[in-house]
C-alpha cells in the first residue's frame, strides 16, 4: 500500500508518520513539498505519486489570528483540501481529512454528534466547515474525523504552554467554563490507521462508505482540569521545579481572545465505535504517556 501524507512536521503528522507506517510505504511531504496556500501545485504530486490513500494533516490552526487572515485560512482549510479531495478521486486513492469541533456552536448540552447541525462562531471554525464540504462534494473515497483540543509531546499547544509556565509563573489563570476532551496526537494518529487498515478492506470487498466521524479521548475535563492535572503530574516528577504555587479558575469571558470558542466542544464517538470498533482510553491515559515521552521517565 502507498500511502501520501501532507503535513509531517505538525504535531499530528509526526504522529502519522509512525502510526502509517507499519501499513506500507509512506510518502511524507511538508510545507516545503506540499504548500496548502498554493493549491494549483497539489493536483501534480498526487498525480506523481500514485498513491492508495492521502491523508492530510496540514491545517491553518491559528484560531485568532484567522480572524485578520480570513483569505489564507480559507484558502488552506477549505479550497486546498477540496483540490486535494478531488485529486485522490482521481488517483483512485481513500482521502483522510481531520476537522474540528469548533464547526459547533457549543451551546448544546451533552456531546455532538455527527448529524448535529454545524455553526461555527469564529473564521477558522467557517474555513475547517468549509474543508468538510468540499471534501464531500468532490466525492470518491474519503473519510473525515473531527477532533478536539489536540496536544502532543512536540509542536505548540496546550500541553507545551502549561509546561512552560509552570517553571515561569506562580499564578495561572485558566479557563474553567468550556469543556472538552484532551486529545492526544499520538491517540488520533494510532486510531486513524486502524480505521485505514479497515477501510481499504472494505474497499475490496465493496462494503466502504464515506463519512464524517467525531474522533476524541474519553471522559471530559476543562481548561482548568486539563492544566491542574498537567501540573499536578509535573510536580510529582520533578519536585522542586515547579514554581506555579497556584491556578485561579476564570471564565471564558474574561479571557482575552480574538475568536470566540464553544463552551461545549464534546463530541459523541459511538459512530466511530460502531464503524470500527475502537476503544478510546480516558484522557488522562494518554496525557500519563505523553508526559513520559515529554519528561523521559516512566510513571509507575
Amino acid at each position: 500500500m502507498r500511502l501520501l501524507l501532507i503535513g509531517r512536521s505538525g504535531q499530528l503528522g509526526w504522529e502519522l508518520m509512525r502510526s502509517l507506517a507499519p501499513l506500507g510505504n509512506v510518502i511524507a511531504f511538508d510545507r516545503r513539498d506540499a504548500d496548502l496556500s498554493a493549491p494549483d501545485r497539489l493536483p501534480a504530486l498526487i498525480a506523481n505519486a500514485k498513491p492508495d490513500v492521502v491523508v492530510n494533516a496540514a491545517a491553518y490552526t491559528a484560531v485568532d489570528k484567522a480572524e485578520s487572515e480570513v483569505p489564507l485560512a480559507s484558502t488552506v482549510n477549505a479550497d486546498a483540501v477540496g483540490v486535494l479531495a478531488r485529486a485522490a478521486r482521481d488517483a483512485g486513492a481513500l482521502f483522510v481529512h481531520f476537522s474540528t469541533d469548533y464547526v459547533f456552536d457549543g451551546e448544546k448540552v451533552g456531546p455532538y454528534v455527527e448529524s448535529d447541525e454545524p455553526l461555527p462562531l469564529n473564521a477558522y471554525g467557517r474555513s475547517k466547515l468549509a474543508g468538510e464540504l468540499a471534501v464531500e462534494a468532490a466525492g470518491g473515497d474519503w473519510l473525515v474525523f473531527r477532533t478536539s483540543w489536540i496536544y502532543a509531546a512536540r509542536g505548540a499547544n496546550f500541553l507545551q504552554t502549561m509546561l512552560r509556565l509552570a517553571h515561569e509563573r506562580e499564578t495561572l489563570r485558566v479557563v474553567a467554563d468550556q469543556q472538552g476532551a484532551p486529545t492526544a496526537a499520538r491517540m488520533i494518529a494510532d486510531l486513524t490507521a486502524h480505521a485505514i487498515r479497515q477501510s481499504m478492506g472494505e474497499r475490496t470487498s465493496g462494503a466502504f462508505e464515506s463519512g464524517v466521524f467525531h474522533m476524541t479521548a474519553s471522559g471530559s475535563t476543562s481548561w482548568f482540569g486539563f492544566a491542574s492535572r498537567i501540573i499536578e503530574t509535573l510536580r510529582s516528577r520533578r519536585p522542586g521545579q515547579v514554581v506555579t504555587r497556584e491556578i485561579e479558575p476564570i471564565a471564558a469571558s474574561e479571557y482575552a481572545a480574538a475568536a470566540a470558542r464553544p463552551l461545549n466542544s464534546l463530541l459523541d464517538n459511538s459512530k466511530l465505535e460502531r464503524r470500527f470498533g475502537v476503544f478510546r482510553p480516558d484522557w488522562e491515559v494518554y496525557l500519563q504517556l505523553v508526559l513520559d515521552e515529554v519528561l523521559g521517565t516512566c510513571h509507575r
